[in-house]
Parts: structure tokens; sequence; C-alpha cells
């Protein structure tokens, strides 16, 4: 596994609370987050840097996070995805399996443990 600190992680959540956690979390843990509002902005910064991880709120304005990770597969193929919805009731639909998101890599908001997304950033990174 790489370094941590040179693990770069895209925090994508329009929750400004969310986000800052998540990025603050990250930092503290070593890693080197990056963050968005909206998929087309993820997408900006998915192109322009080597994502290593992208952590990914599913119901987003405009772009919704399923389709984001499609497309961000599609730009980045290498980097691997964490879902991270509210939704309790999620199902992980194919065209995100198929961009190798498992069950394992699906997180419910809001965690009581963050340090469940960091065993799954560890596992992820092999």
């Amino acid at each position: 596994m790489a370094d941590l600190s040179e693990i770069i992680v895209l925090v994508l959540d329009d929750e400004q609370m969310v986000r800052e956690n998540l990025e603050a979390f990250l930092e503290d843990e070593g890693l080197t987050p990056l963050t968005a509002t909206n998929g087309e902005e993820a997408l900006t910064i998915l192109a322009k840097n080597k994502v290593h991880i992208g952590i990914i709120d599913m119901r987003l304005p405009g772009m919704a996070g399923s389709e984001f990770i499609v497309k961000g597969h599609q730009v980045s193929p290498e980097t691997r995805f964490i879902v991270h919805t509210g939704s309790t009731n999620y199902k992980l639909p194919r065209e995100i399996r198929d961009c190798g998101v498992a069950l394992d890599d699906v997180f419910i908001k809001p965690l009581a443990d963050m340090n469940i997304i960091m065993d799954a950033i560890r596992r992820l990174m092999g």
C-alpha cells in the first residue's frame, strides 16, 4: 500500500458539514483530501489529479452520485469509489458494480465510527 500521505481522496458531497467533517478526518489520518460539491466539479478534479479513492454521496444537485461514478470511472479507471449515502434503503445498481464498487464499499450516513471509512480505504488500496 502507498504511504498514507500519498493517497489522494476525493470527497463529493453537497452537504458542507459532511464534506468538512470527512476532510478533517482524512487529514487527521494523514491522507490528502480534495473536495467537491457537485459531480461536474468532481470530474474536473478527477481529470487534473491522480485520485486514489472517491467518497461519493448519491443524492446530489445536478449529476447524481451514481452517474458521477460511471463518468469518473471512464475518466480515471484506477480510482476506487466508496458510496456514502443517507438513503437507508440504498441498492447498489449494476452500473456502479461494473465500476468495481462492492457492497462492502457502501456506507450509510451518519457513520457512528469514521474509522470504518479508513478500513475501507486501506482495503481498497490493497
